[in-house]
């Protein structure tokens, strides 16, 4: 798992390397990897170092220092280096190990807008995790300039503009090709609307992490695999999880079809459709032969070790007696879409989900989150689906460009895998089918019920498998819909379980 680490735990383990910090020495591992970044990023695109331009805008702090000494690396490298300041105050020893190797110094000017011009690659070290709000002048001018050049752009840490912490963006900010972080990564570089200036991200080991806390974390292969085991020679259909499924309506009978379709794809033993009399059920264990319909009482279905609520609901009240039957089961489940509308419409269900013995995962977009809770989005999608897990008492999906999962006892994750192509119709319908999915076979393994925490891991595994099912389905550059992702997924867990199968 990468780990994510907010400001204030990178100052405190820099100030606990305070030999280190004094001395210069993180500075220059910091620049060494600017310096290396700069290179091969020049290499890529224009096939060429020795000969290029680069212009180092420097602000006040460590950042203009980290990139002037980068700058100095580079013009021993062939490479014709122009450090542009903000203000009077940058860092001294940096400017002269610059100056030392041939490159120069300039104030903000004309010249320098010039300079910037003709420049084949810009460093951003203005402010990097300093930004904390909207940017001063000429800061702010010299970062509008970023915009209107053809230069490719490396930020020093964090792109002038973006908080580290939040991933909010100043009025105008830096927009990055590559960004290079020192330490750990800042969970401002991988949730919107940081992600998207942020660019290409190199985490750069300063030697700072035996004392960094971690605030959460980024799952990875060998993570999501341990959520997704093949089956054992002993599993039967019941030991490998049943996953019930209250999905669709006559005005979206689609939803019911992804739901169970990815259901059905997430690899587990039964996946049972509840009937509401509607016709929908023969419609979809036509489509799906291995769907079980059930007109059992969820409440008292012992099978279903997970249920999955509300894609495609419209707020009848079939709904509402779907969604309070659901809220009755001792099991974990998740509620999608209609079911969210429902919930935030109505107090009264909240104080059941509030009480709930076993675990409750919401998947709200922005749109029903500004619904559902108190906070507002506008403080930051991390902090956001922190505030809504506490205040629920539940495990948030918060989707979105880097989806975050979060519950009320502080566990945390950011999606890095996710692709534009999942912003489809239905998507949503999809994850919501995963999740339940990976949940009930979760739950049939474990000899105790889940906790807050696992459930919450395995929510984002399963955010994980829906992102790369989105890779997967776009491989080929053709336009994904939402059909296609479920037809993924099994590629996208069969990809997981490798790197486990070969290490046997």
């Amino acid at each position: 798992m990468i780990t994510l680490h907010e400001v204030a735990a990178i100052r405190a383990a820099e100030s606990a390397h305070g030999q280190e910090l004094d001395s210069g020495i993180l500075m220059q591992r910091a620049a060494h990897g600017v310096s290396v970044a700069a290179i091969e990023l020049l290499s890529q695109v224009l096939g060429r170092v020795t000969g290029t331009r680069v212009v180092v805008l420097v602000g006040p702090g460590n950042n203009g220092g980290d990139a002037l000494f980068a700058g100095a690396k580079l013009t021993r490298r062939g490479i014709r280096v122009i450090a542009v300041t903000a203000t009077q105050q940058f860092h001294e020893a940096g400017a002269a190990a610059l100056q030392a190797s041939g490159g120069l110094v300039l104030p903000w000017g004309q010249e320098a807008r010039d300079e910037m011009r003709s420049a084949d690659l810009v460093i951003d070290g203005l402010l990097g995790i300093g930004s904390r709000a909207e940017l001063s002048q000429p800061i702010s001018d010299m970062v509008q300039a970023t915009q209107n050049v053809h230069a490719l752009i490396v930020s020093v840490d964090v792109p002038t503009g973006v908080d580290a912490d939040t991933g909010l963006v100043a009025s105008v900010a830096v927009v990055a090709d590559v960004t290079v972080t020192f330490g750990g990564l800042k969970p401002g570089l991988v949730v919107a609307p940081g992600l998207e200036f942020a660019g290409s991200v190199r985490v750069i080991d300063i030697g700072i992490t035996d004392e960094l806390e971690g605030l959460g974390g980024c799952l990875q292969e060998d993570d999501v695999a341990y959520w997704v085991q093949e089956p054992h020679l002993s599993d039967h259909k019941y030991r490998r999880g049943v996953v019930g499924v209250i999905a669709g309506s006559l005005s979206y009978p689609g939803a019911a079809f992804l739901a169970l379709g990815a259901a059905t794809a997430g690899d587990v033993g039964m996946v049972e459709y509840f009937d509401r009399g509607d016709g929908l059920a023969a419609q979809v264990i036509a489509a799906n032969p291995p769907v079980v319909a059930t007109i059992a009482d969820p409440a008292t279905n012992t099978r279903v070790n997970a249920w999955v609520v509300g894609p495609g609901f419209t707020g009848a009240d079939a709904d509402h007696a779907a969604l309070s039957a659901i809220l009755r089961c001792a099991c974990p489940i998740v509620l999608d879409a209609g079911a969210l509308t429902l919930l935030a419409a109505s107090p009264e269900l909240q104080d059941v989900v509030i009480k709930r013995e076993f675990p409750t995962v919401v998947t709200p977009h922005e749109g029903e989150f500004a619904r559902l809770c108190d906070a507002q989005i506008s403080v930051g999608r991390i902090a956001a689906a922190k505030a809504l897990a506490t205040q629920l008492n539940v495990i948030v999906v918060l989707k979105g460009a880097g989806t975050v999962v979060a519950d009320p006892e502080g566990s945390l994750y950011v999606d890095v895998v996710g692709t534009p192509v999942l912003a489809t119709a239905g998507s949503g319908d999809v994850l919501a089918g995963l999740i339940g999915a990976l949940l009930s076979g979760a739950t049939a393994r474990s000899d105790q019920a889940l906790s807050q925490a696992e459930v919450a891991e395995v929510a984002a595994a399963a955010v994980w498998l829906h992102s790369q099912a989105g890779r997967v389905a776009s491989s080929s550059g053709f336009p994904v819909t939402a059909t296609q992702i479920v037809a993924a997924l099994p590629a996208a867990i069969a990809q997981v379980r490798r790197p486990t199968r070969l290490s046997l």
